[in-house]
């Protein structure tokens, strides 16, 4: 006789409560940190260099394990791999707050990430674990989505006020008593659950694309201090060139890749992917060199600074929720399209930047700017997975918000080596920089129009039915 209790029942919403506040910590640390980074600047003597290390060894981190965290999860379990990561990220988060320089920060900064890599891919599998009924799915997808991107227009604004009123240190020790309830109520209301049947691990794959990686971030923050043309720089993009091509021969040859290379021949998961890094580039770019700008050139103070990205902020919540309703009524064309263009539009309307520009000038274009984020983030994961099987969606999903990371990593290292790499003073210097994030806008606005039109379409359904009949081309990895 079995004299087990009976299961809990499962409380829908309260999951997707837990999951939206464990992920929105994450979401929060990508942007709540950059208010912090003059401050830290000055506290621990950091170079800009080290202050885009301290961006970017986050996301990177992040970027490059996203997908084996998730396979993680569907193999030992989603839960228990969810209460891991919000452990990890919130002791890490309390070392970081302690870390006595910069480079101990750094460190902290990537070990955070480690557990930052085992939440958002896993809170997605709990969701779609949970919502079973595919109009409730979408609607609580939908909800995660708009509150991990609320959450990071919003992490200036909290970081503003948390380093006027204590110091840079508290930006980061805020997430431990959130991770600490979190992991509690994860514990109490999320149910067990695992994959029945588990992707296969892919070290080869998961080693080369840290190194593809990293020595891209590497060569970009680090080129303005040793020099373009060092031995060192090229070197770094010379192994990037090799280890790309070392991805495609090796993933095309493994039984179950990380990387797919056959999802790429589908239009609308490349470009969404190439949409994903080109629009997070810009978002993390925009971030970091306004944050210089607000603090560094106009002296205004972390509150002040982080007052003024609140049209970013509102404008990003609503229009990614009317980004949401117009997916279900017309599709993700329009969103992507005009999103593109707003970003666009934004990036460039900062070129004339001075140290006297008008609040009101800069309020009206930060709206614009996070109008096309708010408009573009939505769509991306749903135009990703178009035309693809359903058992690949969350592999599809994953490779998705890893170009997102990565590509914040990209925009944070490429800006800051822009300023950094002229002896002309931050504004006259910036121009370039925000040239390249207008140029972000004006290629997710291109993709958007190519990678939704009816021939992406209906290659991607092509693509789709191939996956589907062969599941992989070749099992020369197998026995």
């Amino acid at each position: 006789m079995d004299h087990s209790p009976p299961a809990r029942p499962v409380r829908r919403r309260l999951v997707l409560a837990v999951c939206c506040l464990s992920v929105c910590v994450t979401g929060v640390d990508i942007t709540i940190v950059n208010v912090a980074l003059p401050s830290i600047a000055t506290s621990l003597h950091a170079s800009v260099s080290s202050l885009q290390w301290t961006i970017d060894a986050y996301t990177l981190v992040i970027a490059c394990l996203l997908v084996l965290a998730g396979s993680l999860a569907d193999r030992f379990g989603r839960k228990r791999v969810f209460q891991i990561g919000l452990a990890l990220f919130s002791l890490s988060s309390l070392l970081c707050g302690l870390a006595p320089s910069v480079g101990w920060l750094i460190g902290f900064r990537a070990l955070q990430a480690v557990g930052g890599s085992m939440l958002n891919p896993v809170a997605m599998s709990i969701i779609v674990s949970v919502f079973t009924d595919r109009r409730e799915r979408a609607w609580a997808v939908g909800v995660w989505g708009s509150a991990i991107g609320v959450t990071i227009a919003a992490g200036p604004i909290l970081g503003g006020i948390l380093v006027s009123a204590l110091s840079w240190r508290s930006v980061f020790w805020v997430n431990v008593p959130i991770g600490l309830a979190a992991i509690a109520l994860t514990q109490w209301f999320i149910p067990e659950s695992k994959s029945h049947r588990a992707r296969a691990y892919d070290p080869p794959g998961q080693v080369l694309i840290i190194v593809l990686f990293a020595s891209i971030i590497t060569a970009t923050i680090e080129g303005p201090r040793a020099g373009w043309g060092s031995p060192f720089i090229i070197g770094l993009y010379v192994l990037a060139a090799v280890v790309m091509l070392a991805v495609i021969i090796v993933e095309s040859r493994r039984r179950e890749p990380l990387i797919d290379p056959r999802f790429f021949r589908s239009p609308p998961f490349a470009g969404a992917n190439t949409i994903a890094l080109a629009i997070s580039a810009s978002l993390g770019g925009f971030l970091f060199l306004n944050t210089l700008y607000l603090q560094d050139i106009r002296h205004d103070s972390p509150l002040r600074a982080g007052l003024v990205i609140i049209p970013l902020a509102l404008a990003q919540g609503v229009s990614a929720n009317f980004s949401g309703r117009l997916i279900g009524s017309r599709g993700a064309r329009l969103p992507l399209v005009l999103g593109g263009a707003l970003l666009a539009i934004g990036a460039f309307l900062l070129l004339p930047l001075t140290n006297r520009t008008p609040v009101v000038y800069l309020l009206a274009t930060y709206a614009v700017f996070g109008f096309g984020a708010g408009l573009v983030a939505p769509p991306i994961t749903n135009t990703a997975v178009s035309g693809l099987p359903a058992e690949q969606a969350g592999v599809a999903g994953a490779l998705a918000s890893s170009g997102r990371q990565f590509g914040i990593a990209v925009g944070v290292a490429v800006t800051g080596s822009i300023v950094t790499s002229t002896d002309a003073s931050f504004t006259p210097a910036s121009q370039a920089a925000w040239i390249v994030l207008g140029s972000c806008g004006t290629l997710a606005f291109l993709l958007g129009l190519v990678s939704t039109s009816r021939w992406a379409q209906a290659a991607a359904t092509r693509n789709g039915e191939r996956l589907a009949i062969r599941p992989h081309a070749t099992d020369l990895d197998m026995p």
